[in-house]
């Protein structure tokens, strides 16, 4: 259900990145419950050198595009992989950590609800299983994704904000460069996150897909 008023949670939601990064990492860590499917799910071409680095620069923001409000988000579209799903908020856990959506359902993505709204000026995080133990889940394509392609986050005041990706890497998870995918470049970003890198039955997934994007649009 969407909050009853959007301005409490705005207060709440500029959350320090330098923070929640070593965070949300050590939640995403956990999202490690993959199973044998096929060869794995796609990997990036980054997969061949899973180390932090710099991404290539955005595309120029749009000349008199214009953030939107804050509104929670509600469900995600990505064409080029076939996802249409709903969002849950999620937060941090009993740990400390970014909790993950259940595993149980694998169409259901996660944004941290105390971050940055899509669509806002900053950046915004959506998170989501690679697989569960039946299968392929939400994000299970989302390493096969390329620059250009878009995605959709339709928003709770009804607007859709929608993004162009510019760069889709994968992390070694014991070097995760939180400062440089979560930082604020001064316009309206997504990053959506899931597993990837090698897998094995012991440590499951060794590292992290994300993908960078901005917003060139809405409606």
């Amino acid at each position: 259900m969407p909050p009853k008023d959007f301005r409490v949670f705005e207060r709440r939601r500029r959350q320090p990145w330098g923070v929640l990064a070593l965070a949300m990492l050590s939640g995403l860590a956990m999202m490690r419950n993959g199973v044998d499917v096929n060869l794995g799910p796609p990997q990036p071409a980054a997969a061949a050198r899973p180390v932090a680095r710099p991404v290539a620069p955005p595309p120029a923001a749009s000349n008199g595009l214009e953030p939107l409000p804050y509104a929670p988000a509600s469900r995600v579209k990505i064409p080029a992989i076939q996802v249409a799903a709903p969002i849950m908020d999620v937060g941090l856990d009993e740990n400390g950590w970014v909790a993950a959506p259940p595993p149980e359902d694998p169409n259901l993505a996660g944004w941290y609800q105390n971050g940055i709204a899509p669509g806002m000026r900053g950046t915004s995080v959506l998170v989501g299983h690679v697989d569960n133990t039946k299968g392929p889940a939400v994000f299970y394509g989302l390493g096969s994704l390329q620059k250009g392609q878009h995605i959709e986050v339709e928003r709770y005041d009804g607007r859709v904000a929608v993004f162009e990706i510019y760069g889709v890497e994968v992390y070694a998870k014991d070097n995760f460069p939180g400062v440089q995918v979560y930082a604020d470049n001064g316009e309206p970003e997504l990053r959506v996150i899931t597993c990837g890198g090698g897998y094995t039955r012991a440590r499951g997934y060794d590292g992290n897909v994300v993908v960078y994007a901005r917003m060139v649009g809405s409606r």
